[in-house]
């Protein structure tokens, strides 16, 4: 029995190391927001707002200030950048790219890992536009 615990609690910690550890494919996550409206799904959110190049800048900034927050990929200046933010806990990657084109804001988050993200994601982008409005 306690062969059969070791067994599990190992399988459990490699699981948390694969998901803490697991390289971000770029190609995979950096991609144009294909969406038009603004949308909830399991796992993610969607939001796209009419916005100024200066929104996008301040979007971009209220991004690399969140807690356990990196870019993966692009620039403001491309007009597109993808961000990694790690939950807490134990460290599950959501992502969010933001992206500006002629005068409208893309804001997509969507977590690698799971099927729920438990509203986490959109609370990110409701919590972005907050921003935003002032």
């Amino acid at each position: 029995m306690r062969f059969v615990l070791l067994i599990l609690i190992l399988l459990v910690v490699a699981g948390l190391g694969y998901i803490r550890l697991a390289p971000s494919d770029a190609a995979r996550w950096h991609v144009p927001v294909e969406e038009t409206e603004s949308a909830d799904f399991d796992g993610g959110a969607v939001r796209v707002v009419e916005a100024s190049p200066e929104d996008f800048a301040a979007a971009a900034a209220f991004m690399e200030a969140l807690p356990r927050t990196q870019v993966l990929a692009g620039s403001t200046d491309a007009g597109r950048v993808t961000y990694i933010t790690r939950s807490a806990a134990f460290g599950f990657p959501d992502y969010t790219t933001l992206e500006y084109a002629d005068g409208t804001l893309k804001a997509h988050a969507r977590l690698r890992f799971g099927r729920s993200d438990m509203g986490v994601n959109r609370e990110r982008l409701e919590g972005l536009l907050a921003a935003l409005q002032g």
